[in-house]
């Protein structure tokens, strides 16, 4: 059982950074694939980036390639969001997610764990 805690997010203006944070229980945080989702009102959640257990492979979603980076801290259970350049389109609720399998780490209905979300809101 891994449980997920995301404090942060926020509002930011156009153009401005933000760096979200999610920790994790438990002891066997190196053994899952995290991922960032993000659901913005009316719309499906969707997959931002996710991270191989190790921190040695990381994904994104073609909308945020080369704005957002992904990373984590295995020995602090903790995965990082570190957003720039942020749009007023990025605004939704984003939510890390804790995968036993990266084969397919762009489905959310492949992770088996998830945080409760936290708010980014980006103003134009």
């Amino acid at each position: 059982q891994v449980q997920l805690v995301e404090p942060g997010g926020g509002l930011v203006q156009a153009g401005g950074s933000l760096k979200l944070s999610c920790a994790a229980s438990g002891r066997t945080f190196s053994s899952y694939f995290m991922g960032w989702f993000r659901q913005a009102p009316g719309k499906e959640r969707e997959f931002v980036a996710a991270v191989s257990w190790t921190g040695g492979n990381t994904y994104y979603a073609d909308s945020v390639k080369g704005r957002f980076t992904i990373s984590r801290d295995n020995a602090k259970n903790t995965v990082y969001l570190q957003m720039t350049s942020l749009k007023p389109e990025d605004t939704a609720v984003y939510y890390c997610a804790a995968a036993s399998s990266g084969s397919y780490y762009y489905v959310k209905e492949e992770y088996d764990y998830w945080g409760q979300g936290t708010q980014v809101t980006v103003s134009s």
